[in-house]
C-alpha cells in the first residue's frame, strides 16, 4: 500500500512523533503487515510525504484486524487525522521486482494507462525493471498494478481526514536507491526507460523521498 500526502504545517513536529512513535507501531503490529517506511521530500510544495508499507499479501489491506485499527482511532490519531490533505492511497499488486535490500532514497512515480492496458504494463515490466536496475546508484525496483477496491473502505480514520483520493493512478514505479543524490542522477535514465516502452508519467508524478524511518514487525 502506497500513500502520498501532505501535512498543514504547524502539525508538522507532532506528525513525525505520532507516525514514528504510535501510528507505525501499531500498523505493524497488524498481522501480515511486513515493512513500513516513511519518506519525506522538503522540497516539495505538494505530496511531501510517502508512507510504503509491505504486506505478506494484497489482502492484509482489507482484512478485519486491519480494518478494527481503521474504525477505533487512537485518540492522538482522532487528534491528528484532520492536518492531513491531498491525501492519494491504494493498494497495489506486485507486477515485477528485483533488487534487495532498503536504500536511502526512493523515486516514486505514478502512472496512468491512457489506452493502454494492465496487460502491456505486465508484458512491458520485467524489461523496464531489470534496465532501471542497471542503472549507478539504484539498489531495487517494484512496479505494482493499483488495486483501489482493497483500500476504498470508508472508515472512522478516512471520516476524520476528510477528502481520501483512491483509483487516482493506474500502476506505480518504485525505484530504492542508495541516496537522494544517486537517484537524482538516475531519474532521467529512469524517465527515458518508460518512455522507450510508451509510458509518460506527469511531472507532478515523479518525486524522490528520502527515506525518514521504517519499522518492521517485533
Amino acid at each position: 500500500m502506497v500513500v502520498w500526502h501532505d501535512i498543514r504545517e504547524a502539525d508538522e513536529p507532532e506528525y513525525h512523533r505520532w507516525h514514528t512513535r504510535e501510528h507505525m507501531p501499531e500498523r505493524l503490529g497488524v498481522p501480515g503487515f511486513l515493512r513500513g517506511r516513511r519518506g519525506v521530500d522538503w522540497a516539495l510544495a505538494r505530496h511531501r510525504y510517502l508512507t510504503l508499507y509491505e504486506g505478506k499479501q494484497l489482502e492484509v489491506f482489507c482484512s478485519a484486524a486491519y480494518l478494527q485499527r481503521l474504525n477505533n482511532p487512537t485518540p492522538w490519531t482522532n487528534r491528528l487525522q484532520p492536518a492531513f490533505y491531498n491525501f492519494i492511497r491504494s493498494g497495489c499488486a506486485v507486477v515485477s521486482t528485483t533488487g534487495r535490500g532498503v536504500g536511502g532514497a526512493m523515486i516514486t512515480i505514478r502512472l496512468s494507462f491512457h489506452g493502454a492496458s494492465e496487460a502491456k504494463l505486465v508484458v512491458d515490466s520485467a524489461a523496464i525493471t531489470e534496465q532501471i536496475m542497471a542503472l549507478d546508484g539504484v539498489s531495487s525496483v517494484d512496479i505494482g498494478s493499483a488495486r483501489p477496491e482493497i483500500t476504498s473502505a470508508k472508515t472512522r480514520e478516512t471520516e476524520l481526514r476528510g477528502t481520501t483520493s483512491d483509483g487516482l493512478f493506474d500502476a506505480v514505479l518504485l525505484v530504492d536507491g542508495i541516496g537522494r543524490r544517486e537517484l537524482e542522477a538516475a531519474k532521467p535514465g529512469v524517465l527515458d526507460i518508460l518512455q522507450a516502452f510508451g509510458w509518460s508519467p506527469k511531472t507532478d508524478d515523479v518525486a524522490v523521498y528520502d527515506m525518514a524511518y521504517m519499522l518492521e514487525p517485533a
